[in-house]
């Protein structure tokens, strides 16, 4: 999948297998570093053999990756399987593994469990999640981090309507003592705070989008939060934009509040219009 890769180039290009055996490799720019390479130049890798002597092979490097992943970038270069498989006298269809993409992630494991019960018994499989354990261990920490936050804010959001709508009641309430007066029902009063406090939610959900979102766009397209690879996995802080999440974010936020502001609304139940109303 060398659409994949072309994310991650810093230099050159990714090579091209679909014609005849040629020499192109890509390396990390961990490997150029450490070796002192440079897009362009011609190298030569030795490959031990089981009685303790080796060949060797001169490459032509023709891009430079960094996907983030020391442990990845450490290890890996990219050359023409049909060069592996001369050294080793495979076959053509003899090969050291297969990667199997799959379209929805949700499903690894259910499609890795298929695929491990089709393999014949003396071939292993593994699903990307078991063979990097640490790091998805890692991920999984930032989802539960994610969903704390997005609690926590949601909480002391309401809170802070629930306050404001208070504040707004006890400075309308000789207002509400002559709506009472006037015949208008509680329900009727608690919609016209309600409708006030809610308005000021979706005011203050705009701005929030507006300044997230950029924010968020910001660094998606200029990096401006910058990592070490060596503890983060990757060079700069990521940001993965859905618009379905946000949607759902926003309306869920704007549901919870409205459930939250119901609270406050029953004071109004207990107003009295005789004790409000004065008459000077």
């Amino acid at each position: 999948r060398w659409d994949y890769m072309e994310d991650f180039l810093i230099e050159g290009r990714v090579p091209d297998y679909t014609q005849n055996l040629n020499t192109e490799i890509l390396v990390s720019s961990y490997q150029a570093n450490r070796l002192g390479f440079k897009n362009g130049d011609k190298v030569i890798v030795f490959f031990l053999k089981e009685d303790g002597g080796f060949l060797n092979r001169r490459f032509d490097i023709v891009g430079i990756y960094d996907s983030g992943f020391q442990e990845f970038d450490e290890s890996f270069l990219f050359a023409d399987i049909r060069h592996i498989q001369k050294l080793n006298k495979w076959e053509e269809d003899q090969v050291g593994g297969f990667e199997v993409f799959v379209d929805d992630f949700d499903r690894l494991n259910e499609i890795g469990t298929a695929i491990y019960e089709h393999t014949d018994s003396f071939l292993n499989t593994m699903t990307i999640t078991q063979k990097y354990y640490s790091i998805f261990e890692w991920l999984s920490l930032f989802d539960f981090n994610i969903a704390l936050i997005i609690v926590v804010m949601i909480i002391v959001a309401g809170i802070n309507m629930i306050v404001a709508l208070l504040v707004l009641i006890l400075e309308r309430t000789p207002m509400v003592g002559i709506l009472k007066a006037l015949g208008a029902n509680n329900w009727s009063i608690r919609k016209i705070f309600m409708y006030n406090a809610l308005y000021l939610v979706g005011v203050g959900l705009f701005w929030g989008n507006v300044i997230g979102i950029g924010l968020l766009l910001i660094q998606k397209y200029f990096g401006l939060i910058i990592l070490n690879p060596e503890t983060y996995y990757v060079s700069e802080a990521p940001v993965y934009i859905d618009w379905y999440y946000i949607v759902i974010l926003n309306l869920g936020t704007f549901l919870l509040c409205a459930l939250m502001l119901l609270i406050p609304s029953y004071v109004i139940t207990r107003i009295s219009p005789v004790k409000t109303i004065k008459f000077d």
